[in-house]
C-alpha cells in the first residue's frame, strides 16, 4: 500500500448510545474533510480516550498508561494506528511500532488502537476504502445514517423493527436480507 491508500483521522467527539452509557459512539473525523467514521467502543475505553481528551492524569495508571510506560522502559516506539478492515459492526485496526531499529505490527481492538495512538502522539489512519464505503453520511434534514457494514447484528435487528413499525418495508426487506446473510456465516 502506498501513501495515497491512508486517510488521516482525528477524533471529533464521543456520545452515550445504551442508558446506561454502556456503549459509546465515538466519531473519527477525516483530517481535512468532512466525512466521518461512527466507532462503537465500551465504557471502560471511552473513558480511558476521555481522559486523554480532557487532558487529565489519574493518580494511578490506567491500562493504556501502564502499556505506554512499558514501552518507554523497553525503548519500543508506537508509529501509528490504522484501522484496516470493517466487518459486521466490528472495526480491525493494527498498532505499528518500532524495536531496536524494526519495525511490526500488532492486531489491536480499535478502542486500543486509539488510546494508544493519543498517549504516544501517533497519527490515526484508516484505508482510503473503508472511507469511502462505511463513512456516515447525512440528508438534507440533518439525520445521520451508516452502513450496514459498521451496524452490528442486534443494532440491525433493531433497526428492522423500527422500519416495520415505521412501515419503510423497502429499507425492512434490505435489512431482513442482511441478518439473514449474517446468520447464515454465523452457522457455517
Amino acid at each position: 500500500m502506498t501513501e495515497s491508500d491512508f486517510i488521516e483521522l482525528m477524533i471529533e467527539g464521543m456520545s452515550t448510545i445504551l442508558h446506561p452509557a454502556e456503549a459509546y459512539a465515538l466519531v473519527l473525523k477525516e483530517v481535512g474533510g468532512e466525512r466521518r467514521l461512527p466507532v462503537i467502543i465500551g465504557a471502560h475505553e471511552a473513558q480511558s480516550i476521555r481522559v486523554i481528551m480532557a487532558n487529565y492524569k489519574f493518580p494511578r495508571p490506567l491500562t493504556h498508561d501502564l502499556m505506554v510506560n512499558l514501552m518507554e522502559k523497553m525503548d519500543i516506539h508506537m508509529k501509528k494506528a490504522v484501522i484496516y478492515k470493517v466487518e459486521e459492526g466490528v472495526f480491525y485496526s493494527y498498532i505499528y511500532m518500532e524495536y531496536l531499529g524494526g519495525e511490526f505490527r500488532l492486531d489491536a481492538r480499535t478502542s486500543d488502537a486509539i488510546a494508544l495512538a493519543l498517549r504516544c502522539g501517533v497519527p490515526l489512519y484508516t484505508l482510503r476504502t473503508i472511507m469511502e464505503h462505511d463513512h456516515m453520511s447525512e440528508d438534507a434534514e440533518g439525520h445521520t445514517s451508516v452502513t450496514v457494514n459498521t451496524v452490528d447484528l442486534p443494532e440491525l435487528k433493531r433497526a428492522l423493527e423500527n422500519a416495520i413499525r415505521t412501515e419503510n418495508y423497502e429499507l425492512a426487506a434490505s435489512l431482513r436480507d442482511e441478518i439473514r446473510r449474517r446468520e447464515e456465516e454465523q452457522k457455517q
